[in-house]
């Protein structure tokens, strides 16, 4: 490591925030894949609607390098998240209706300069691999 170069924190690694209890089934499979890979991370579940000082003040005390957000039927979450952060945003949307779809489209159709990475309906452990892969560039 040269003299400059700034060592990153071991601490969290990865911040997974899910909208609801009720996308437990999803956000279980990412927690999975981080322990199983030793990748430090902290979760919370905090919606979007319900409380969403709660959320900005998490998003800007995190020290996460990357941020996976799980949310189902709007799947407002990822979106809004990227919108208060220049970290990277990976977006798990859940099959809570219509199949997943409708949260599927909210998470991947997102405006210029608001980028979401998105995965597959309910691939919550497809999330952690991809910060994995994303955190061992930094490394």
């Amino acid at each position: 490591m040269s003299k400059n170069s700034k060592k990153i924190s071991q601490k969290i690694r990865v911040a997974i925030i899910a909208g609801s209890k009720s996308d437990e089934h999803v956000y279980t499979k990412t927690l999975d894949v981080l322990k199983e890979n030793k990748i430090p991370h902290e979760f919370q579940i905090i919606s979007v609607h319900r409380d969403p000082e709660k959320l900005d003040e998490y998003i800007k005390e995190s020290e996460a390098l990357i941020f996976i957000a799980v949310a189902g039927l709007s799947a407002a979450l990822p979106g809004v998240i990227a919108s208060k952060t220049d970290k990277p945003v990976i977006g798990v949307p859940v099959s809570a209706k219509l199949g997943g779809l409708d949260a599927l489209l909210s998470t991947a159709q997102m405006p210029p300069g608001v980028p979401v990475a998105t995965v597959g309906i309910d691939r919550g452990e497809n999330a952690a691999y991809l910060a994995i892969r994303i955190l061992k560039l930094l490394d």
